[in-house]
Protein backbone atom coordinates (compact mmCIF):
# COMPACT_ATOMS: atom_id res chain seq x y z
CA UNK A 1 0.00 0.00 0.00
CA UNK A 2 1.01 3.52 -0.96
CA UNK A 3 1.21 5.93 1.86
CA UNK A 4 1.65 9.37 2.28
CA UNK A 5 5.38 9.12 2.69
CA UNK A 6 5.69 6.89 -0.33
CA UNK A 7 4.10 9.15 -2.58
CA UNK A 8 6.73 11.88 -1.32
CA UNK A 9 9.45 9.78 -1.98
CA UNK A 10 8.32 9.51 -5.44
CA UNK A 11 7.68 13.16 -5.82
CA UNK A 12 11.33 13.36 -4.37
CA UNK A 13 12.88 10.51 -6.51
CA UNK A 14 10.82 10.29 -9.81
CA UNK A 15 12.93 7.40 -11.06
CA UNK A 16 11.53 4.74 -7.57
CA UNK A 17 8.92 3.31 -9.89
CA UNK A 18 10.05 3.90 -13.79
CA UNK A 19 7.13 3.74 -16.48
CA UNK A 20 6.21 4.58 -19.51
CA UNK A 21 2.78 6.88 -19.91
CA UNK A 22 0.60 7.77 -22.98
CA UNK A 23 -1.65 10.99 -22.85
CA UNK A 24 -4.37 10.81 -25.43
CA UNK A 25 -4.77 14.05 -26.86
CA UNK A 26 -5.90 13.50 -30.19
CA UNK A 27 -9.55 14.23 -30.26
CA UNK A 28 -11.07 17.35 -32.26
CA UNK A 29 -12.20 18.64 -28.79
CA UNK A 30 -15.64 19.41 -30.56
CA UNK A 31 -18.03 19.75 -27.15
CA UNK A 32 -15.37 22.51 -26.18
CA UNK A 33 -15.95 24.94 -29.18
CA UNK A 34 -14.58 27.63 -29.92
CA UNK A 35 -12.32 27.17 -26.90
CA UNK A 36 -10.45 24.21 -29.52
CA UNK A 37 -10.55 26.26 -32.68
CA UNK A 38 -7.80 27.72 -33.31
CA UNK A 39 -5.78 25.00 -30.74
CA UNK A 40 -5.80 21.50 -29.27
CA UNK A 41 -7.72 21.07 -25.97
CA UNK A 42 -4.78 19.53 -24.42
CA UNK A 43 -3.51 23.23 -24.78
CA UNK A 44 -6.46 24.72 -23.30
CA UNK A 45 -5.62 26.25 -20.56
CA UNK A 46 -6.79 25.76 -16.69
CA UNK A 47 -5.79 27.66 -13.90
CA UNK A 48 -3.41 29.41 -16.19
CA UNK A 49 -2.08 26.51 -17.65
CA UNK A 50 -2.47 24.19 -20.45
CA UNK A 51 -4.37 21.44 -19.65
CA UNK A 52 -1.36 18.82 -20.23
CA UNK A 53 0.77 20.35 -17.99
CA UNK A 54 -1.30 19.37 -15.26
CA UNK A 55 -1.50 15.72 -16.55
CA UNK A 56 2.14 15.69 -17.11
CA UNK A 57 2.89 16.91 -13.33
CA UNK A 58 0.15 14.09 -11.99
CA UNK A 59 2.28 11.48 -14.10
CA UNK A 60 5.44 12.68 -12.94
CA UNK A 61 4.73 12.61 -9.20
CA UNK A 62 4.51 8.44 -10.02
CA UNK A 63 7.47 7.83 -11.10
CA UNK A 64 6.60 8.05 -15.06
CA UNK A 65 9.96 8.97 -16.93
CA UNK A 66 8.82 8.95 -20.60
CA UNK A 67 5.42 9.74 -22.06
CA UNK A 68 4.38 9.68 -25.20
CA UNK A 69 1.40 11.87 -26.37
CA UNK A 70 -1.03 11.39 -29.56
CA UNK A 71 -2.34 14.12 -31.51
CA UNK A 72 -4.02 15.26 -34.35
CA UNK A 73 -5.96 18.67 -34.46
CA UNK A 74 -3.39 21.80 -34.62
CA UNK A 75 -0.43 19.08 -33.97
CA UNK A 76 1.96 21.10 -34.73
CA UNK A 77 1.19 23.59 -31.97
CA UNK A 78 1.00 20.62 -29.74
CA UNK A 79 4.48 19.16 -30.80
CA UNK A 80 6.12 22.86 -30.81
CA UNK A 81 4.71 23.45 -27.19
CA UNK A 82 6.25 20.04 -25.85
CA UNK A 83 9.43 20.66 -27.06
CA UNK A 84 10.58 16.97 -26.81
CA UNK A 85 9.82 16.82 -23.45
CA UNK A 86 12.80 19.64 -22.77
CA UNK A 87 10.20 22.43 -20.72
CA UNK A 88 9.44 18.93 -18.79
CA UNK A 89 12.67 17.55 -17.75
CA UNK A 90 11.79 14.10 -19.67
CA UNK A 91 11.23 12.76 -22.85
CA UNK A 92 7.85 13.11 -24.55
CA UNK A 93 7.35 11.81 -27.65
CA UNK A 94 4.64 13.24 -30.25
CA UNK A 95 2.64 10.83 -32.35
CA UNK A 96 0.51 12.52 -35.02
CA UNK A 97 -2.18 10.77 -36.56
CA UNK A 98 -3.37 12.14 -40.36
CA UNK A 99 -6.28 9.95 -39.97
CA UNK A 100 -7.72 10.20 -36.28
CA UNK A 101 -7.34 6.51 -35.19
CA UNK A 102 -9.78 6.69 -31.93
CA UNK A 103 -8.49 5.56 -28.55
CA UNK A 104 -7.48 1.89 -29.43
CA UNK A 105 -5.96 2.68 -32.25
CA UNK A 106 -3.63 5.45 -30.74
CA UNK A 107 -2.69 3.05 -28.48
CA UNK A 108 -1.63 0.68 -31.15
CA UNK A 109 0.09 2.84 -32.88
CA UNK A 110 2.16 3.33 -29.83
CA UNK A 111 2.94 -0.18 -29.75
CA UNK A 112 6.61 0.10 -30.44
CA UNK A 113 6.95 2.88 -27.82
CA UNK A 114 4.91 0.63 -24.99
CA UNK A 115 7.08 -2.68 -25.93
CA UNK A 116 8.42 -3.71 -22.32
CA UNK A 117 6.52 -3.56 -19.15
CA UNK A 118 2.99 -2.05 -18.08
CA UNK A 119 2.20 1.28 -18.97
CA UNK A 120 -0.42 4.09 -17.70
CA UNK A 121 -2.88 5.32 -20.58
CA UNK A 122 -4.64 8.51 -19.33
CA UNK A 123 -7.08 11.03 -20.94
CA UNK A 124 -5.81 14.57 -21.87
CA UNK A 125 -8.33 16.19 -20.95
CA UNK A 126 -8.98 15.24 -16.96
CA UNK A 127 -7.61 16.77 -13.98
CA UNK A 128 -7.78 14.16 -10.79
CA UNK A 129 -5.64 13.72 -7.63
CA UNK A 130 -6.16 10.02 -7.84
CA UNK A 131 -4.05 7.61 -6.12
CA UNK A 132 -2.49 6.36 -9.03
CA UNK A 133 0.18 4.53 -6.86
CA UNK A 134 -2.43 2.47 -5.26
CA UNK A 135 -3.86 1.59 -8.77
CA UNK A 136 -1.01 0.44 -9.81
CA UNK A 137 -0.07 -1.98 -6.77
CA UNK A 138 -3.53 -2.91 -7.31
CA UNK A 139 -2.61 -4.15 -11.28
CA UNK A 140 0.62 -6.05 -10.01
CA UNK A 141 -1.10 -8.10 -7.52
CA UNK A 142 -4.34 -8.98 -9.94
CA UNK A 143 -2.00 -10.05 -12.69
CA UNK A 144 -4.29 -9.00 -15.30
CA UNK A 145 -4.05 -7.72 -19.03
CA UNK A 146 -5.69 -4.34 -18.47
CA UNK A 147 -6.82 -2.94 -15.31
CA UNK A 148 -9.44 0.24 -15.69
CA UNK A 149 -9.88 2.87 -12.87
CA UNK A 150 -13.44 3.34 -12.20
CA UNK A 151 -15.77 6.03 -9.64
CA UNK A 152 -18.78 6.44 -8.86
CA UNK A 153 -20.20 9.29 -11.41
CA UNK A 154 -23.40 8.90 -11.78
CA UNK A 155 -23.71 10.31 -15.18
CA UNK A 156 -21.41 7.76 -16.73
CA UNK A 157 -22.05 4.59 -14.51
CA UNK A 158 -21.69 1.96 -17.08
CA UNK A 159 -19.36 -0.44 -15.67
CA UNK A 160 -20.22 -3.80 -14.24
CA UNK A 161 -17.81 -5.44 -11.27
CA UNK A 162 -18.29 -8.68 -9.35
CA UNK A 163 -17.11 -8.77 -6.47
CA UNK A 164 -13.48 -10.12 -7.00
CA UNK A 165 -12.77 -6.74 -9.17
CA UNK A 166 -13.37 -8.39 -12.41
CA UNK A 167 -15.05 -6.27 -14.91
CA UNK A 168 -18.31 -8.17 -16.51
CA UNK A 169 -19.46 -5.33 -18.74
CA UNK A 170 -19.32 -2.41 -20.21
CA UNK A 171 -22.33 -1.29 -20.94
CA UNK A 172 -23.63 1.92 -23.34
CA UNK A 173 -25.36 4.04 -20.91
CA UNK A 174 -25.27 4.84 -17.41
CA UNK A 175 -27.11 1.87 -15.09
CA UNK A 176 -27.48 1.49 -11.33
CA UNK A 177 -25.08 -0.58 -9.86
CA UNK A 178 -22.54 0.52 -11.76
CA UNK A 179 -19.26 2.54 -11.77
CA UNK A 180 -17.57 4.86 -14.10
CA UNK A 181 -14.49 4.62 -16.71
CA UNK A 182 -12.10 7.68 -15.12
CA UNK A 183 -9.99 7.57 -18.13
CA UNK A 184 -6.81 6.26 -16.62
CA UNK A 185 -5.97 2.64 -17.10
CA UNK A 186 -3.22 0.83 -16.77
CA UNK A 187 -2.27 -1.91 -19.73
CA UNK A 188 -0.09 -4.97 -20.37
CA UNK A 189 2.50 -5.11 -23.73
CA UNK A 190 -0.10 -7.84 -24.80
CA UNK A 191 -2.45 -6.13 -25.32
CA UNK A 192 -1.47 -4.86 -28.44
CA UNK A 193 -2.31 -8.28 -29.62
CA UNK A 194 -6.02 -7.50 -29.05
CA UNK A 195 -6.09 -4.64 -31.00
CA UNK A 196 -6.79 -4.19 -35.11
CA UNK A 197 -3.63 -2.86 -36.90
CA UNK A 198 -4.13 -0.01 -38.73
CA UNK A 199 -7.51 0.99 -38.59
CA UNK A 200 -9.46 3.35 -35.95
CA UNK A 201 -10.84 1.46 -33.18
CA UNK A 202 -12.22 2.36 -29.75
CA UNK A 203 -10.34 1.22 -26.89
CA UNK A 204 -13.32 0.24 -24.65
CA UNK A 205 -14.97 -1.84 -27.48
CA UNK A 206 -11.39 -3.96 -27.72
CA UNK A 207 -12.20 -4.29 -23.77
CA UNK A 208 -15.66 -5.94 -24.01
CA UNK A 209 -14.62 -7.75 -26.54
CA UNK A 210 -12.06 -9.20 -24.31
CA UNK A 211 -14.48 -10.14 -21.66
CA UNK A 212 -16.69 -11.71 -23.73
CA UNK A 213 -13.57 -13.81 -24.24
CA UNK A 214 -12.80 -14.44 -20.44
CA UNK A 215 -10.03 -12.62 -20.46
CA UNK A 216 -9.24 -10.57 -17.21
CA UNK A 217 -9.96 -7.24 -17.15
CA UNK A 218 -9.82 -5.60 -14.28
CA UNK A 219 -11.15 -3.10 -12.07
CA UNK A 220 -9.53 -0.76 -9.04
CA UNK A 221 -12.06 1.60 -7.64
CA UNK A 222 -10.93 5.04 -6.28
CA UNK A 223 -12.59 7.46 -3.55
CA UNK A 224 -12.69 10.29 -1.94
CA UNK A 225 -10.65 12.15 -4.77
CA UNK A 226 -10.54 14.62 -7.10
CA UNK A 227 -11.49 13.97 -10.66
CA UNK A 228 -12.79 16.64 -13.16
CA UNK A 229 -12.55 16.59 -17.50
CA UNK A 230 -12.77 19.66 -19.62
CA UNK A 231 -15.05 17.91 -22.21
CA UNK A 232 -17.63 20.56 -22.11
CA UNK A 233 -17.90 24.88 -21.30
CA UNK A 234 -19.64 23.98 -18.16
CA UNK A 235 -17.11 21.29 -16.59
CA UNK A 236 -14.29 23.62 -18.12
CA UNK A 237 -15.11 26.50 -15.97
CA UNK A 238 -15.53 24.59 -12.98
CA UNK A 239 -11.61 23.02 -13.60
CA UNK A 240 -11.06 26.73 -13.21
CA UNK A 241 -13.30 27.34 -10.26
CA UNK A 242 -10.88 24.46 -8.51
CA UNK A 243 -7.67 25.59 -9.14
CA UNK A 244 -8.52 28.74 -7.89
CA UNK A 245 -10.03 26.74 -4.56
CA UNK A 246 -7.51 28.32 -2.59
CA UNK A 247 -6.94 31.94 -4.19
CA UNK A 248 -9.94 32.46 -5.88
CA UNK A 249 -8.46 35.03 -7.88
CA UNK A 250 -5.68 33.72 -10.29
CA UNK A 251 -3.83 37.27 -11.51
CA UNK A 252 -1.42 36.09 -14.57
CA UNK A 253 2.18 38.14 -14.66
CA UNK A 254 2.25 41.58 -16.45
CA UNK A 255 -1.50 42.18 -16.19
CA UNK A 256 -2.66 46.25 -15.87
CA UNK A 257 -5.94 46.44 -12.97
CA UNK A 258 -7.07 49.43 -12.03
CA UNK A 259 -7.94 49.52 -8.90
CA UNK A 260 -11.23 50.05 -8.77
CA UNK A 261 -11.60 46.48 -10.43
CA UNK A 262 -13.76 44.07 -8.70
CA UNK A 263 -13.56 40.23 -8.91
CA UNK A 264 -16.42 38.57 -7.62
CA UNK A 265 -16.91 34.63 -6.35
CA UNK A 266 -13.81 33.69 -8.05
CA UNK A 267 -11.54 34.65 -11.58
CA UNK A 268 -8.77 33.38 -13.64
CA UNK A 269 -7.19 36.44 -15.40
CA UNK A 270 -4.37 35.24 -18.07
CA UNK A 271 -1.11 36.94 -18.64
CA UNK A 272 -0.63 40.61 -20.14
CA UNK A 273 -4.19 41.25 -19.92
CA UNK A 274 -5.50 45.14 -19.41
CA UNK A 275 -8.53 45.52 -17.68
CA UNK A 276 -9.95 49.54 -17.02
CA UNK A 277 -11.49 51.38 -14.60
CA UNK A 278 -15.19 49.99 -13.08
CA UNK A 279 -14.52 46.45 -14.85
CA UNK A 280 -16.07 43.75 -13.25
CA UNK A 281 -15.11 39.91 -13.39
CA UNK A 282 -17.21 37.80 -11.93
CA UNK A 283 -16.93 33.29 -12.41
CA UNK A 284 -15.34 34.13 -15.51
CA UNK A 285 -12.13 32.74 -17.11
CA UNK A 286 -9.74 35.34 -19.24
CA UNK A 287 -6.80 33.66 -21.69
CA UNK A 288 -3.60 35.64 -22.36
CA UNK A 289 -3.99 39.34 -23.95
CA UNK A 290 -6.97 40.33 -23.44
CA UNK A 291 -8.39 43.96 -23.02
CA UNK A 292 -11.72 44.47 -20.74
CA UNK A 293 -12.83 48.33 -21.34
CA UNK A 294 -14.00 50.70 -18.71
CA UNK A 295 -16.92 49.87 -16.59
CA UNK A 296 -17.56 46.41 -18.71
CA UNK A 297 -18.72 43.10 -16.49
CA UNK A 298 -17.99 39.66 -17.50
CA UNK A 299 -20.15 37.16 -15.58
CA UNK A 300 -19.60 33.38 -15.89
CA UNK A 301 -18.75 33.59 -19.63
CA UNK A 302 -14.96 32.77 -20.93
CA UNK A 303 -12.72 34.91 -23.01
CA UNK A 304 -10.25 33.73 -25.49
CA UNK A 305 -6.94 35.24 -26.18
CA UNK A 306 -5.88 38.61 -27.55
CA UNK A 307 -9.86 39.61 -27.22
CA UNK A 308 -10.82 42.97 -26.72
CA UNK A 309 -14.15 43.56 -24.48
CA UNK A 310 -16.08 46.99 -24.98
CA UNK A 311 -20.06 45.75 -23.59
CA UNK A 312 -21.12 43.19 -21.27
CA UNK A 313 -20.61 39.46 -21.04
CA UNK A 314 -22.94 36.79 -19.85
CA UNK A 315 -22.83 33.42 -20.16
CA UNK A 316 -20.64 33.73 -23.66
CA UNK A 317 -17.60 32.51 -24.85
CA UNK A 318 -15.81 34.83 -27.19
Amino acid sequence: MYNQSTRNAMKMSPKVLSMKAMILAAGLGTRLRPLTTDRPKALVPVGNRPVIDRGIAYLKEYGVDHIVVNAHHHHQRLIEYLDGGRPFDLPIQVLVEPTLMDTGGGIRNASSFLDTSPFIVINGDILTDIDLGRALSAHKRSHALVTLVLHDYSPFNQIAVDDNMKITDIATKSRPNRLAFTGIHILEPEIMEHIPPSVPVSIVQCYRELINAGKPIMAYISNDHYWQDIGTIETYLAANQRTAKVRPFLVGSDCSMDPSVRLGDWAVIGPNGLLEKGVEITRSVLWENVTVRRGTKIIHSVIRSSNEVTTDVINTVL
